[in-house]
């Protein structure tokens, strides 16, 4: 079978190579899928680059989620085999690094393996687990955003910023949406949100805080870090939550607590991964959640784009780069 590898830290465009290997084998707890689809993720890059907080054993495959069809289970799995493990049927799941998506087979574990929603296809399934989990715990569990709110998302139209903006809305909640060029403000505004700021045009405090009558945003979504984070504490609310989710801008902020405290907001860490081990049954309530918001319409990944397995390492650069929108899902 054909599959991704990489041997050697570096740029994924230089380092992702398409191989052929064997087919992996099922151990004990977990899965065999025929991969339909894997969704590209900014850690894939950060694995790719050796600057993710899981560093799997060269050569290794990446791509950290996907939908797939259940080839076969491992010895000692059958005994906890439920509807979502039955040979045939279709999956969303995590694959068991080092054995990633981005290949025509792969391992998935069985504990992350849940049933794919019907009302989505197979590359929206497999972007609708991470960066919509990740944006639903932020959004319910982490910030306990209230009907009515102002929710401010920074990267509104990326992969982690447009599910949050659809989550937002599903709350309740008034979104801004910050973006950075005149296609990703389109994008925004398709995505539903009701004020649209361009940072490279506008003045993101002086927009968020006209378009909140001066009070400022309640809660703040921020997958940047950098220049967002610092824009982020100077336009939030009376207490106020800002959401660290991540530093796609590659600068960690260094919050000035004295200002948390002066200006009474909450700064909250969001790393969802560990709720698979801390708190597993709110992982799959979550998915529960989620199934029944895409049913109804009221979530639907925006994928931007869909290639061919042989396009899996430009893809990886391209999400890194920063240069796409939604979604992109490789598709062997």
């Amino acid at each position: 079978m054909k599959a991704w590898r990489v041997h050697k830290n570096g740029e994924p465009r230089e380092v992702m190579r398409l191989e052929e290997i064997p087919d992996p084998e099922p151990g004990a707890g977990e899965v065999l899928v025929r991969v339909r689809a894997a969704a590209v993720n900014f850690p894939d890059a950060l694995l790719c680059r050796g600057e993710y907080q899981i560093k799997p054993p060269f050569p290794f495959t990446p791509g950290v989620e996907l939908c797939g069809e259940v080839v076969s289970v491992g010895e000692g799995t059958e005994s906890t085999e439920g509807p979502a493990l039955v040979p045939g049927s279709r999956v969303i799941a995590q694959p068991a690094l080092p054995m990633g998506g981005f290949a025509e087979r792969t391992l998935v574990t069985a504990a992350s393996a849940r049933k794919a929603p019907d009302a989505l296809d197979d590359a929206e399934a497999a972007a609708l687990h991470i960066g919509y989990q990740t944006g639903w715990f932020g959004l319910h569990r982490r910030a306990r955003i209230q009907p009515g709110e102002t929710l401010l998302v920074h990267a509104a139209a990326g992969g982690v910023g447009s599910a949050a903006v659809q989550l937002g809305k599903a709350a309740g909640a008034r979104v801004i949406g910050v973006v950075g060029g005149k296609a990703k403000a389109e994008t925004a505004r398709e995505l539903g949100c009701d004020v649209v700021v361009d940072r490279r045009e506008d003045d993101i405090v002086a927009a968020v805080k006209e378009a909140t009558g001066g009070r400022g945003a309640d809660v703040i979504y921020d997958p940047v870090g950098g220049d967002a984070y610092a824009k982020s504490v100077k336009c939030v609310a009376f207490e106020g939550r800002i959401v660290v989710v991540g530093f796609a801008s590659g600068a960690v902020p260094t919050p000035g607590l004295n200002h948390a405290l002066i200006k009474n907001y909450s700064i909250l860490g969001l790393h969802w991964g560990l709720y698979n081990t801390k708190d597993p049954a709110a992982v799959e309530a979550c998915h529960e959640e989620l199934t029944a918001l895409a049913a109804d319409g009221a979530v639907k990944p925006l994928i931007s784009e869909r290639v061919p397995l042989e396009e899996g390492a430009n893809a990886v650069q391209r999400v890194f780069d920063g240069i796409t929108t939604g979604r992109v899902v490789v598709q062997p």
